[in-house]
Parts: C-alpha cells; structure tokens; sequence
C-alpha cells in the first residue's frame, strides 16, 4: 500500500476529533463533530478548515503574463497586483486539465493555487506549456492553508490582526499580514457559498495559527470542519469539484464555469477553438441541479433517464443540510435542461422521479 500524504496538522487532528479518509492519496479529515454540525457551524457563525492540501506553484519571468495567457481560460492580464482570478487549464479538446486560483504578487510574479490530486499532472502541464522566460516552481510543501469560512470570519480573525481585514475585499488578498504572530497571506476568495478567508503561511506555523484561530473563536461558536462539509457547502453553492464536474472529459463551458473562459481574448489558449463553438453555438450537454420528486438520494456516477432513454449523469447529490432536499448537479443533453424538466434517475433497481431545478442551490443573503 502506498503512503498517504499527510498535512502539517495531522498529528494534532485526534485532539479535535476528527475522523480521516483517504482522499485524492491524503490522509484527511472529512469530519470533527459532524458533517451537518459543521455545515451548520458555516452558515450560521464560522468554521475553520485545514486545506494545506491543496498545491501552490510560483511563476516567475519576463514572459509570465504571455505563458498564464496561453495556458489559462481566463483574461490574466486583468489582473492587478493583490489580485486574485478563478480560472481553467484546459487540454486542446477543450476538456479541462484543472480549475485554479491566479493570485497576482507583483510584476512577473504570480501564485497558482491547484488541486491537491492534480499536483503532479499539473505541474508537469505547466512545464510542457513553459514560453520564454518563466520559472516554475512546486512550492506545496513549503506552504500550509487554512479556510476560515463563515459570516463572523471577519470579527473573529480581526481580534488576532492589526491589519484592517475590511481592506482585503473579494478576490483581493494581502501579503506579509500578521495573524496571531504568524506571517500570511490573507485572501477573500471562498469556496463554501459564506464569506470568509484563506490564510497562506509557512508550513512549520500552519499547528500555531490553528490553535490560534479555533481558540480566538471559541466563545462564537467556531468549530473545526472537515472535508464532509466543504463538500455539502461548496455543492449548495454549486461550485465545481475537479473529478466531478470537472475533468478531462467536461470542458468548462459544459461544467457551467463559461465566465472563466474568455474567447474574445486575443491570444490563442488551449482549447480555445473548442470552447469558442461551445460558447457561441452553446454546449451539446449542461450541467444542470436536479432535485428529486421520490424518496431517494442522486450520487456521483448514478444515471440520469428521460422517455426511457439515458440522457445524462449525476456528478454530486446529496441530501442539503440546509434545504432539506434530496438534490443534485448532472450534466445532461443540453434538450432535457429546462427548467421543470421531468427526469428519471437510477438509484439501484429503480428509476426515481426528479426535477430539472435551478441553481445555485443556496446563495448567502447580503447583510
């Protein structure tokens, strides 16, 4: 059996609780109380996130901008210094290599955040996509990441930083912050549907700021969260997961992430002609919220049926914790993704009624 990865908190994981899973190769908790307790803990007040798994690449060069532009969906040279962009990788076909983080440091220097199962293949797709002047360099080891996600996130770390963290707005981060005694890179960027942060630090502080952070937010009800509630959270919100909205067969105007993907930008990018007939012309399939009308729950892989045919699959379902319904995300042939389309899926020996519902599942009410 080959060793599971493990993060820089792993040791202190028993002293909260948690319960670990193997996932993508790491050894992570995918709960400390309970996946409905956490998801709850998120939307209600905060929860604290270990996911130092994920990877970081530094890009760095005269020709940075030129290379992020031929490898990346997205307009990169919107971006300005402090910045933060979502965006793809994809292979010609138009099936998709990765989604990322762009964060722009400075002048020819930037920080990709990738998934934490796409390391290797990423890194070695940057190498082989490399222009110019442009040094790449895998720096996952060196840092960990912590998620702060809820709408008391910014009370709660304010009391650990003189840094006025109002200043740091969607999408923008800053760097060199003090947290609790800790350097960090401190973002706004999210991936529960809440507001909240993401703290970027050095590895061997990653236990310190931890501690710190859960004990600073004791008293308001912040708990740890595993990966069980990241998930449940990041689906009500209908963000991707690589793996199952996303992958190397589901480009990203399929996945419905067409906004990261600019065709009108002038350089040529991988799979741009693919994705520019899909974004003109409109996909042959969509992915789409489904909730069911029996008494069932969708999983990933479960197939979709309409008038006695396959049409699609599901890529995520659940039971929501916060709407109580039986729901999910499938990416269907683009005639049966109508709103009020009535769909069948195969949940074991039977085909169970379901419904074509709009999405996002869940968005946050702005106070």
């Amino acid at each position: 059996m080959t060793e599971l990865n493990r993060t820089p908190l792993y040791d202190v994981y028993k002293q909260y609780g948690a319960k670990t899973i193997d996932f993508g190769g790491w050894d992570l908790p995918v709960q400390f109380s309970s996946i409905k307790e956490e998801h709850e803990a998120v939307r209600t007040k905060a929860g604290l996130f270990d996911v130092s798994h994920m990877g970081e690449v530094e890009v760095r060069g005269e020709d940075s901008l030129a290379f992020l532009q031929k490898i990346a969906t997205n307009d990169v040279s919107l971006l300005k210094p402090g910045g933060a962009q979502y965006t793809a990788m994809c292979y010609e076909d138009g099936g998709t290599v990765d989604d990322l983080l762009i964060y722009k440091k400075a002048k020819n220097q930037y920080l990709l955040v990738i998934n934490a199962s796409n390391i290797d293949k990423d890194v070695e797709w940057l190498l082989s996509n490399r222009i110019g002047d442009v040094t790449i360099k895998n720096v996952s080891n060196e840092i960990a990441l912590l998620a702060l996600q809820g709408p008391i996130a910014e009370k709660v770390l304010q009391t650990l930083t003189d840094t006025d963290l109002s200043e740091i707005t969607f999408f923008k981060f800053k760097e060199q912050v003090l947290v609790a005694g800790v350097k960090a890179l401190v973002s706004r960027t999210g991936y529960t549907g809440e507001d909240g942060f993401e703290l970027y630090c050095a590895s061997e502080d990653a236990v310190a700021l931890w501690e710190k952070i859960l004990e600073a937010g004791k008293s308001e009800g912040v708990i740890p969260c595993g990966l069980g509630a990241r998930d449940t959270l990041r689906f009500e919100a209908t963000l991707p997961l690589y793996g199952q909205e996303l992958s190397k067969e589901i480009t990203p105007i399929e996945a419905g992430i067409g906004f990261a993907v600019k065709i009108n930008k002038e350089v040529e990018f991988n799979g741009k002609a693919v994705l520019k007939q899909q974004k003109e012309n409109g996909p042959t399939r969509k992915l789409v919220g489904i909730e069911l009308l029996d008494k069932g729950i969708p999983r990933h892989g479960y197939e979709v049926f309409a008038d006695g045919e396959q049409v699609g699959v599901v890529t995520t379902g659940t039971q929501s914790p916060s709407l109580k319904k039986n729901i999910g995300l499938a990416l269907l042939k683009s005639e049966f993704t109508q709103l009020g389309t009535e769909i069948k899926v195969q949940i074991r020996k039977k085909r169970l009624k379901a419904v074509v519902v709009a999405t996002p599942f869940y968005k946050r009410s702005k106070q």
